[in-house]
């Protein structure tokens, strides 16, 4: 069985970077994956997507479009992309940024105020981190004892410095305790 998993947000929010770690951590798990990203004209600020597919099963196209789980790091992603979420799914909504709670009721929501945890723990930028540890603690896509090597295959070498922050802000993630689920 795959997982459908939809990352949004804007650009400069590591919404893809977020997404490759995933892949990355799936691939070391041994599961079948797929990423596409997507994003707009921008390079910061524009919005960014990526649609990650991860499980047992091959994956015959990369395209999600009933994401069983959505990321929302902003409100437009969050508009564009709730309605589109199975019925059962998960959405993950950085309640930091997104005041308005979800509209549905046939999916479990999570706030995780994603960009005032990273502020306020010392990793301004890497709610994305933070977000994607909360997604990992709750639904356990892949073995944490994977994120670590994982993110030394996707932080290029020139940024090896971000490797202590990034991992930082994971764990923060994959250890804080949210209201929903």
């Amino acid at each position: 069985m795959n997982t459908n998993i939809l990352i949004a947000g804007f650009g400069g929010q590591g919404i893809l970077f977020a997404g490759r770690l995933l892949v990355y951590a799936g691939m070391l798990s041994d599961q079948e994956i797929s990423w596409l990203p997507s994003y707009g004209p921008e390079m910061r600020g524009g919005t960014a997507n990526c649609s990650v597919i991860m499980g047992d099963s091959p994956v015959g196209s990369p395209v999600v479009d009933k994401p069983d789980v959505l990321i929302a790091m902003n409100l437009p992603s969050l508009d564009k992309f709730e309605p589109a979420v199975v019925p059962g799914g998960h959405m993950f909504i950085d309640s930091a940024l997104i005041a308005r709670p979800a509209a549905r009721d046939d999916v479990v929501c999570h706030y995780v105020p994603a960009t005032r945890i990273a502020d306020e723990n010392g990793v301004p930028g890497l709610a994305n981190m933070v977000m994607l540890g909360s997604v990992v603690a709750v639904l356990g896509f892949v073995p944490e004892g994977v994120l670590s090597q994982a993110m030394k295959k996707v932080i290029p070498e020139r940024k090896i410095e971000m490797f202590g922050r990034n991992m930082k802000a994971l764990t923060i993630g994959l250890h804080g305790d949210y209201e929903g689920g």
